[in-house]
């Protein structure tokens, strides 16, 4: 591999990056990394981690609440949102400490600043050229906001992060993860909080049983919904907003958070000028094996848009560093991967939705269950779970595990592996359960939907 600055050139320092690099370091390669922005990329900065954050301060008011229906009661209660802020930049900032020194500890080499591919081994950072045997992109992407009257009003789950003050009433536009994510974190933080979506229910990408239930549960909680709705425009009225739907009502807010959509970070990377395909979305266009139409150039995470889950960007890059520096040949396997939306409730899924395994051409058997948990009888808060599996009902085998409740991604990530196993409803059926726990109901269930 002589001849070259680097055998690896990695651009973008998030957790696909990252990885790969360390991973590729530690198969003997020479690796850099250039960085323009933060460590860790967008999970660690302005996504998982602070979102999970925030997730945990809107959860205690209500935890709270519940108390009550045990016995307990407390003095009236007082939220401090700089508070939240700082724990959120201590632990960001310590986290980005922990990556540098990862970096640090595999002789990885961080460059800082905007890096330009100028050549098919060849990336330019401030003004200094470097050569490597490969390159690898890495650089995630950012969320969008339509080109409406008075965009330039809005934020996005970015701006949401660092925002001086609580706002008191919010409109959080959109339908999917971001947005009830963060209409549950506001809600639960005491803002006024409407959703608006054009479509007919929340996360479209999902079974349709959980966005549904998901919306019940949210509007118990106090959040407003405005389904088959789009916002034409925002005007300023005074020190707030009023948005304009497509029905012409005009909603008054403070605060309006768009969550409609991400777009990749391509822009301005000279990928095109050295014979990378992208798609009409700016998504970097790569084979099964992460490499682009140029061979020396492979790319990995939200950038190629297939995925967008930080575990998955890990995996691909650990694939990367293997194939190109270990002699692997192992391809992403994408089925079975699963995934939490960490909404009040959360929402948790792995396998096929209802509507998917219909699509693929299975025939199916669906087992259903809606239940008020142990918890909730005695707090008396009416929040409800539900639980849903597919099954294949010609081998038996269990296609797609489903929830909506509380702790759903902790509980779903057991059942993933299960589904990996392919496991069948035979045996979920003869595991015993652990008693009393929500998750019993997924190996008690017997009765099929419609049956």
């Amino acid at each position: 591999m002589s001849g070259f600055d680097f055998d690896l050139f990695t651009i973008g320092a998030g957790s696909g990056g990252i990885r790969a690099s360390r991973r590729a370091a530690g198969f003997g390669a020479r690796v850099a990394v250039a960085e323009q922005r933060f460590l860790g990329g967008t999970c660690v900065n302005i996504g998982c981690i602070p979102k999970k954050l925030f997730s945990y301060a809107a959860h205690f008011k209500k935890d709270l609440e519940d108390a009550r229906g045990y016995g307990w009661t407390s003095d009236q209660l007082t939220f401090d949102w700089h508070t939240l802020l700082e724990g959120k930049n201590r632990e960001i900032e310590r986290l980005n400490g922990v990556y540098g020194n990862l970096l640090n500890q595999s002789g990885v080499e961080l460059i800082n600043g905007r890096a330009k591919v100028t050549g098919p081994h060849t990336v330019e950072v401030g003004g200094r050229t470097f050569t490597s045997r490969y390159i690898l992109v890495a650089t995630g992407s950012s969320p969008t906001v339509p080109e409406i009257e008075g965009a330039e009003y809005c934020i996005t789950s970015d701006d949401a992060f660092f925002l001086e003050k609580l706002p008191e009433r919010v409109v959080v536009v959109g339908g999917g993860y971001i947005a009830v994510e963060f209409a549950s974190i506001f809600n639960g933080l005491g803002v006024d909080t409407t959703v608006v979506y054009r479509g007919d229910r929340l996360l479209k990408s999902f079974d349709a049983d959980l966005g549904n239930f998901l919306a019940e549960q949210m509007t118990k909680r106090g959040v407003h919904f405005r389904f088959n709705s789009e916002i034409r425009k925002i005007e300023r009225d005074g020190t707030g907003w009023n948005c304009v739907t497509s029905g012409n009502a005009r909603l008054s807010y403070d605060t309006v958070l768009y969550a409609t959509g991400r777009r990749p970070n391509t822009s301005g990377l000279g990928l095109e000028s050295v014979g990378v395909t992208l798609a009409p979305d700016g998504a970097i266009v790569v084979d099964d094996a992460f490499q682009t139409a140029e061979p020396s150039i492979y790319a990995v995470g939200d950038v190629i848009r297939r995925m967008q889950l930080t575990p998955v960007a890990l995996a691909e890059g650990m694939l990367v560093a293997d194939r190109l520096f270990n002699g692997g040949a192992e391809y992403m396997d994408y089925s079975g991967i699963p995934t939490a939306i960490f909404s009040h409730p959360n929402v948790g899924t792995v396998g096929l939705s209802e509507e998917q395994a219909i699509a693929r051409g299975y025939k199916i058997d669906v087992y259903r269950s809606v239940f008020t948990p142990l918890k909730h009888t005695v707090s008396a808060s009416g929040d409800k779970v539900l639980l849903k599996l597919i099954v294949d009902s010609n081998s038996d085998r269990v296609l797609g595990v489903h929830m909506v409740g509380d702790d759903a991604g902790e509980l779903l990530q057991g059942f993933a592996v299960a589904i990996k196993c392919k496991a069948t409803k035979a045996q979920f059926d003869a595991t015993v359960g652990i008693h009393p726990t929500i998750a019993e109901e997924f190996v008690t269930m017997r009765t099929k939907v419609g049956a």
